[in-house]
């Protein structure tokens, strides 16, 4: 996943976003669900070491709309996770994040699921991506809790989405044809008191 600057803008308008798509694979058929996180190579700039779903930007020959997601969905997974998905329009709209308006560097990204392909076996490039995992979402979420797995907000959110799911089959069930609504998240305070809101809770505002 395209990771946001982590220092604040100094002011004024919001920078403009840079479109970008990520994909949550799946597995575990009828009986379970995990799902694919690949962890970032420790010496990047940005969200170094921390374990996301496997995308990234864009290209701008890509395009902008809906075909442009897809096409770099299943081009980033193939690049960092060498998962190769025969059939972009099969991905099914997930979520939709835009990194908040008081970020350096912004991003409007579209997660889509995806069922892990068959008889291919998921191998990080080494480069974005340093290790892979399969994990059921509640386990992600307690190894982060542990401090084993660092998490960035959007990833944590949407595993705690995922974590109500029994199986890979029942959540490929309910998600084809909802309604994506986009979310932006605000940050409150400032220094070690900012936190990250979400609309609908008190503290986002109008």
């Amino acid at each position: 996943m395209p990771e946001p600057a982590q220092g604040l803008a100094d002011g004024g308008a919001p920078a403009p976003t840079r479109p970008a798509a990520a994909v949550i694979v799946l597995r575990g058929g009828d009986a379970t669900l995990e799902v694919l996180l690949a962890r970032r190579n420790p010496a990047a700039r940005f969200m170094g070491g921390v374990w996301v779903f496997p995308g990234g930007a864009v290209d701008p020959h890509e395009g902008t709309d809906d075909a442009a997601h897809r096409l770099a969905a299943v081009r980033e997974l193939e690049e960092e996770a060498g998962l190769r998905l025969p059939d972009p329009a099969a991905l099914v709209p997930w979520a939709r994040w835009i990194t908040p308006e008081t970020f350096q560097t912004r991003f409007d990204t579209w997660f889509y699921l995806a069922e892990a392909p068959a008889r291919q076996t998921p191998v990080a490039d080494g480069r974005e991506c340093v290790a892979l995992a399969w994990r059921a979402p509640q386990v992600a979420l307690d190894e982060a809790a542990r401090g084993e797995r660092p998490l960035v907000f959007p990833t944590r959110r949407q595993l705690e989405h995922l974590a109500g799911f029994p199986s890979a089959r029942a959540l490929l069930d309910w998600a084809p044809g909802r309604e994506v609504v986009p979310v932006l998240p605000r940050v409150v305070g400032s220094g070690e008191e900012a936190r990250v809101v979400l609309p609908g809770e008190p503290e986002y505002g109008g």
